[in-house]
């Protein structure tokens, strides 16, 4: 691994690399890999789902738009409008007032959209963590190597410092010589 890495984790950590917790650990190893940790976790996600978790999702997205709720409220009315018509006409309703077979397909349709939502809603709350982990590592990459750009620039200041004060040095010396010299003539 790169020696430059390790005493930044040292120094940034107080540790060595493998104490760090493992989020930490596998951001050090990317950087050193000089790899990008950047991925899809959407893909990532959506490949591990089952057939009838993406049921799930759909009927949860289905059931969680207007197109299903205009539909509903459509269907709704037209049961209330036929029976009602089917009533004052004389005739005998399949579903007189107080519509209990309306009422029994509902229950049985919140029965059963209920948990498939929930369903839906505890995979989306499991993505959240897997993106909120992804995050936290990219995060700590980007601040790490902030970092280390940091002492990369420290070092090079330093270096030319140190070769300006020699250069000046220098030419302090033929600055003297050159004083030397013509005191002498």
């Amino acid at each position: 691994m790169n020696l430059h890495l390790n005493e930044t984790v040292n120094r940034i950590f107080n540790v060595n690399l493998e104490s760090l917790p493992e989020p930490e650990r596998k951001v050090m190893k990317h950087i050193a890999d000089k790899t990008n940790i950047s991925r899809n976790i959407n893909d990532e996600f959506n490949e591990n789902l089952s057939i009838g978790q993406k049921v799930a999702d759909k009927v949860a997205s289905f059931g969680g738009s207007w197109t299903f709720i205009l539909i509903f409220i459509t269907v709704l009315v037209a049961w209330v409008v036929v029976n009602s018509v089917i009533l004052i006409g004389g005739g005998k309703p399949f579903d007189p007032y107080p519509y209990i077979l309306l009422n029994l397909f509902l229950s049985m349709i919140a029965a059963i959209q209920a948990p498939v939502i929930m369903m839906s809603q505890n995979r989306h709350a499991q993505k959240d963590r897997l993106d909120a982990n992804h995050d936290y590592e990219v995060n700590l990459k980007s601040e790490l190597e902030i970092l280390s750009l940091h002492e990369k620039v420290d070092e090079l200041r330093a270096r030319q410092w140190d070769e300006l004060v020699r250069m000046q040095q220098e030419q302090i010396k033929l600055l003297q010589r050159l004083l030397e010299e013509k005191g002498k003539e």
